[in-house]
């Protein structure tokens, strides 16, 4: 809900628990009213009406209070906005128009000198309490080039408090996800990447509460994330005088984003905030809600069972191999049988192939089809993995075009993983891409595709173009139009997107895929402290999460049962991704049983309301998710001491005047009982684990 108050020079944005206020002043100057609790018109015009703090010698009036900080005049925190023309540098802007279109607000200012128009969008649902913010930069002048050397989404301005604690996801490959929680100190606390993907190394989002006095079910926190799945920053500043802003938005230094001429526009990804009552969980289920209705594409469908052959097989496929386990996975159970890398071009091993996307004739004769129809005819889905961005110098596609990647003349091409990265901002790349995969998917009745993309941006060069940095922002949004193009083309494809593991997880690239693959990292213990610092954001129902081979051989060398392996990878969207040739039959009997039961919690894990019990850091943790009259707690024990019990898990968000009946044994148990003292897990030893269902009974 939008309304106006002050003759239209104050706008209050309210959703369901918050507000969001600003006021234009009658210098012209936006300034940011309120974040925090749902308040009146009346309460906005009451801020509006308080006269600035005067300024500290050496300090300015505007900084900490301006709404979207810009390069130019009397300000000194980091500009949202930095603009350069061939005479000029800043931004001295006029207010012209504002517009409400349902729930969006649109503020629009100029500068008259470079002819440059800005608008500032801000979006709130009536049943959410997200903030989307974001910018258009219009060049409106008649002659000359603009360059947008920075253009944030939004500037986020906090309330005045004593202190605040910094939450951030940090990491690496198999590493993603760690969250980790630190004051604030003055000054900035600078988060991005410079590597052409959103990146294994931090998450784009951040979170604060004041004083470091939230919990995980109480306080006040507020978060904000970014939708872009490029190389990005945000920027979270600590003023001199205890004020903050957070600024974010696609790029990771000033050296420019795009160059306009006159007539063109720059419109930037979203950078969605909001602000908890509830503490970290209340935040995480706001965001998990706000993501499952407006962001994910059809999340409201549970994602299937899967099985990948990429542990069992390597790059040794075939497809009379790929028949077979077909067969073992779906005794299983499974639903969805993807065929991972080497079935495409000349990719025996992974130093040739990439860029030729057509089977290989000797390992698969009469194309994908045969295949993927045998598979169908098990009752399966069949998917394929894609690395489409890539190319190897040992293909086709390079031999052919060398000059499609990105490179700098004079420069040596680094090559990673035997890769070099495709200029996907180049046209004839985009229409290749298109035409290769389109043919892919229409040759074969394919089900999903595990889009990879395994290698950072260096020399990140475009001879012959005038404006080279531009790759950086037309790379992702070529990506984003070629995704956005086969899912129209081929509605009933699903997309996981994969970048080794987490690299590139962000609300932009889930608005376009069904789910994302978490972590190279499959050690169900590892696992544990990835996934719980992934759900501080994202929602169960995109977490791709695999059962394989123990010991762990890829990575830590350690043994678990295939009870723990498989509750681990049951708290998001359960896959197989083991050697089922090497499974016994005992083994395989129980995993049919696993996979048996998750599909009857799968509703509850993928769409409910999840709480986080007991955080991962060491002995026991849980999570609980809830939908309707249903409940699932996950448990697992890491270690236990000798002659001490775990101890009782309290759940949440439970009916504390309701009986709870436990699908498992029977045992019928009050709502106040697990709120207040707890479920018993009866776990013993190390590496325990274990599922329970509750159902509220009537």
């Amino acid at each position: 809900m939008i309304e106006l108050g002050d003759n239209g020079r104050l706008w209050l944005l309210s959703g369901r628990t918050s507000s969001y206020a600003l006021h234009l002043t009658d210098r012209e100057e936006l300034l940011h009213l309120h974040w925090g609790p749902r308040i009146s018109v009346a309460d906005a015009a009451a801020l509006a009406r308080e006269p600035l703090p005067p300024p500290w010698p050496f300090e300015s009036r505007l900084d900490g209070v301006e709404e979207y900080p810009v390069e130019g005049g009397p300000r000194f925190v980091r500009p949202a906005l930095s603009v350069r023309t061939g005479q000029a540098r800043g931004t001295e802007w006029r207010f012209a128009d504002s517009d409400v279109d349902g729930d969006e607000l649109r503020l629009t200012f100029t500068d008259p000198a470079n002819g440059l128009a800005l608008t500032l969008h801000y979006r709130m649902r009536d049943d959410f309490d997200v903030v989307e913010r974001w910018v258009t930069a219009a060049h409106q002048g008649a002659d000359g080039a603009l360059e947008l050397l920075r253009a944030d989404a939004a500037a986020w301005t906090l309330p005045e408090r004593d202190g605040w604690r910094l939450s951030q996801l940090h990491g690496r490959w198999a590493a993603e996800s760690r969250l980790v929680r630190s004051e604030l100190t003055p000054g900035e606390k600078v988060l991005g990447s410079r590597r052409g993907h959103t990146g294994h190394q931090h998450l784009p989002w951040v979170a604060l509460d004041a004083d470091g006095a939230a919990t995980e079910e109480s306080g006040e926190v507020y978060g904000c994330a970014l939708g872009w799945s490029g190389s990005w920053r945000i920027a979270v500043h600590a003023l001199p005088d205890g004020r903050v802003q957070i600024n974010g938005g696609a790029g990771h230094d000033d050296a420019g984003l795009v160059l306009l001429a006159p007539g063109q526009a720059y419109t930037s990804p979203v950078f969605a905030g909001l602000w908890s009552g509830g503490g970290f969980g209340g935040a995480s289920r706001e965001w998990h809600a706000w993501q499952l209705a407006r962001v994910i594409p059809r999340a409201g469908e549970p994602r299937p069972v899967l099985f990948n052959s990429w542990e069992a097989t390597g790059f040794d496929i075939s497809e009379d191999q790929q028949r077979a386990l077909a067969h073992r996975a779906a005794d299983m159970g499974v639903e969805l049988f993807v065929v991972d890398d080497g079935w495409f071009g000349a990719r025996t091993h992974d130093a040739a192939g990439l860029g030729d996307w057509s089977p290989n004739p000797a390992r698969f004769p009469g194309g994908l089809k045969p295949l993927a129809d045998e598979v169908h005819a098990l009752g399966m889905q069949f998917g394929i993995w894609v690395e489409p961005e890539m190319v190897n110098p040992d293909s086709d596609l390079y031999r052919a075009h060398p000059d499609w990647v990105q490179h700098q003349l004079g420069r040596s091409r680094t090559e990673f993983r035997h890769q070099l990265v495709l200029n996907l901002a180049r046209r004839d790349v985009r229409a290749y891409l298109w035409e290769q995969l389109d043919g892919l998917l229409s040759s074969a009745p394919v089900d999903y595709v595990k889009w990879d993309f395994n290698r950072c941006f260096t020399e990140a060069g475009w001879p012959d173009e005038p404006y080279p940095q531009k790759l950086w922002v037309e790379h992702v949004e070529a990506f984003y139009a070629l995704l956005d193009q086969l899912r129209a083309a081929h509605p009933r494809v699903a997309f996981e997107s994969c970048s080794g593991g987490g690299g590139r997880v962000d609300l932009g690239v889930l608005s376009r895929t069904d789910q994302v693959w978490t972590s190279d990292n499959t050690d169900p213990l590892d696992r544990l402290a990835i996934q719980h610092g992934f759900s501080q954001l994202h929602p169960a129902r995109v977490m791709a999460a695999w059962v394989t081979d123990s010991p762990n051989e890829q990575l830590n060398g350690r043994a678990s049962s295939l009870r723990f392996r498989f509750v681990s990878a049951m708290a998001g969207v359960l896959g197989v991704g083991g050697d089922l040739n090497r499974w016994s039959a005992a083994e395989l009997a129980e995993a049919r049983e696993w996979v048996a039961l998750y599909k009857e919690i799968r509703p509850v894990v993928q769409l409910g309301t999840q709480y986080r019990l007991r955080a991962p850091e060491g002995g026991l943790s849980a999570v609980q998710y809830t939908r309707g009259d249903d409940t699932v707690v996950l448990a697992w024990l890491q270690a236990q001491r000798h002659g001490e019990l775990p101890p009782a898990v309290r759940l949440r968000g439970l009916d504390a005047t309701a009986a709870y009946e436990c699908l498992d044994t029977g045992a019928v148990h009050r709502g106040a009982v697990l709120l207040h003292r707890g479920l018993a897990t009866g776990l013993r030893g190390d590496l325990d684990a274990a599922v329970f269902r509750l159902r509220r009974a009537r």
